[in-house]
């Protein structure tokens, strides 16, 4: 039985008289099923953008003219990039300026933000969820750029490696850290920031320089429910806010039930929730369950440490059901990419968050953080990723999230080319990864398992190999005795006959993957012929 924190067995008892299939987390199946028109039983989660993006306001355009074919290959929910307004019109969007303005006034360059403007984003949101994909915002909660004018207040430098520790007395500074919105006024909220509002920044405008400032004032400090990297790793970037102060935390909160219902959205992923006090986060998950009246609304946070015990400790201190990026896992395929034949792909799932906690698992293999170029650089080799997406598109356990990138390239000084027939691996999920899991985890460099369908689907056989050709003997039943299975990939060549006792042998080519289905199976007409 895995490790499963008291918050989540509580609140997985208050939905007790809700299917809970395996195939995806609770929430996320609760999301889907209560607020999508889709009729797929597999979730499947898609970041709908990479770092770099088009710009000039074409992005919500090109998601409501793509949601069709994403819909048709299996694609139930979109995860999309901050739809706020930040510091600059075309910034990917984690500098948040306001988070109030979807694109809509004239602030910081423009009306629009790098993606379109609100009205775009709300068609975008619609047409998706005409065909079955709900929508998860991505939420900037930990910090604010860009400010209208800079303030005076009483601060102290701190070390960057310690942030408990004090270097210096408390003087002047003057940081920016008022925010007035001028193009937007009251509108949805009359609430201005100040310096009060904040725990820090790393700019003194007098002077020009560059260090931590704790910012000091009547019972302020950095929050507690944080990272204990760097002592305290409530400080990361621009005018950090202060989730304790009481202003804040109720415009806040009235902002993430505005959002949800402003635009239809299911659900929130959370950026650098590791650098935002968890009673916070778990305060504003609850409060917009309640107020939305969506209990079933997704919440998955970027917690982007490779540590299952810092991760289990933080999803046991939310108090509610959250899931989290499975970063152990994603560490894991960099590793098994890197290094070839002589890892054992036994371990593939050692330390995983979908090992040990697999209805708080959002599984990925990359992401815009991972991608070359960017801070959190871990590109998974391409030769390696067809294995890895089939390893958490085709089994039970986790909600896998496709990287816009792997599906349809990146771009940048290091363009990327799409992950070969990905499309057809997610497809593959859609249609056959159903029905009991049975494993052949019995060699460091070859394994397989099968599901076995159910009353609505066929099942599959997969077999995958990171050395030579790889063969396994499979057990597919009984009841498939004589029939004819092929690779739906297409990338090994010929059939196989199930034997009278229900079991078969399945090949896969070196250094890949082969995921098998009987020739008529329901749906194989979706698949292209080569």
């Amino acid at each position: 039985m895995p490790f499963i924190p008291n918050s989540i067995r509580r609140f997985i008892s208050h939905f007790s008289n809700k299917s809970t299939r395996t195939q995806a987390p609770i929430m996320a199946d609760d999301a889907n099923k209560e607020y999508s028109k889709t009729d797929i039983e597999n979730y499947t989660m898609i970041q709908a953008f990479e770092w770099y993006s088009e710009g000039e306001g074409v992005h919500w355009r090109k998601l409501a003219k793509l949601a069709p074919e994403l819909a048709s290959i299996g694609i139930t929910a979109q995860w999309i990039p901050p739809p706020t307004k930040a510091a600059g019109q075309e910034s990917v969007g984690y500098d948040i300026y306001d988070v109030y303005d979807l694109g809509e006034f004239d602030q910081k360059g423009g009306v629009r933000t790098k993606y379109g403007t609100k009205d775009e984003l709300v068609a975008a949101i619609k047409t998706a969820h005409e065909v079955g994909i709900v929508t998860y915002v991505d939420a900037v909660l930990n910090h604010k750029f860009g400010a209208d004018k800079a303030e005076k207040f009483q601060a102290t430098e701190v070390d960057w490696n310690d942030r408990t520790k004090e270097i210096s007395g408390l003087y002047d500074v003057e940081g920016w850290t008022g925010f007035e919105f001028p193009g937007r006024g009251d509108k949805y909220s009359k609430f201005k920031w100040n310096f009060n509002h904040f725990t820090g920044v790393d700019y003194n405008n007098e002077g020009g320089k560059k260090a931590i400032f704790k910012i000091h004032g009547d019972g302020k400090d950095w929050a507690k429910g944080v990272d204990g990297e760097n002592k305290n790793y409530d400080y990361l970037m621009g005018a950090d806010i202060d989730h304790r102060h009481g202003d804040v935390r109720a415009d806040i909160l009235n902002w993430g039930t505005w959002i949800i219902d402003e635009i239809g959205a299911a659900g929130f992923r959370f950026d650098a929730v590791k650098h935002i006090d968890s009673e916070f986060i778990g305060t504003f998950v609850k409060h917009v369950r309640e107020k939305t009246h969506k209990p079933a609304m997704f919440a998955v946070g970027e917690f982007w440490k490779d540590s299952i015990e810092d991760l289990e400790r933080y999803l046991g201190n939310l108090g509610t059901q959250f899931s989290v990026f499975d970063a152990p896992l994603h560490y894991n395929f960099k590793e098994a990419s890197d290094s070839g034949a002589s890892y054992d792909l036994r371990k593939i799932w050692d330390g995983t968050v979908v090992q040990r906690s697999p209805i708080d698992a959002v599984t990925l293999v990359d992401n815009h953080d991972t991608q070359i170029g960017q801070a959190l650089e871990s590109w998974v080799s391409p030769g390696f990723k067809p294995l890895a997406y089939a390893m958490i598109l085709l089994r039970a356990d986790g909600y896998p999230c496709v990287f816009w990138g792997d599906l349809y390239g990146t771009k940048g000084d290091n363009p990327q080319e799409p992950v070969n027939q990905l499309a057809d691996i997610i497809r593959a999920r859609k249609l056959f990864a159903y029905g009991e899991t049975r494993d052949v985890w019995d060699h460091a460099n070859c394994v397989g398992w099968v599901r076995t369908g159910d009353e609505r689907h066929d099942g599959c056989a997969v077999v995958l190999c990171n050395g030579d050709e790889g063969v396994k003997r499979l057990e597919v039943g009984k009841e498939h005795a004589g029939e004819k299975w092929s690779d739906i990939l297409g990338w090994h060549e010929g059939e196989v006959e199930i034997g009278e006792d229900g079991w078969a042998e399945f090949r896969c080519p070196p250094r890949s993957v082969s995921i098998w289905a009987k020739v008529d199976a329901k749906g194989r007409e979706e698949f292209k012929k080569s």
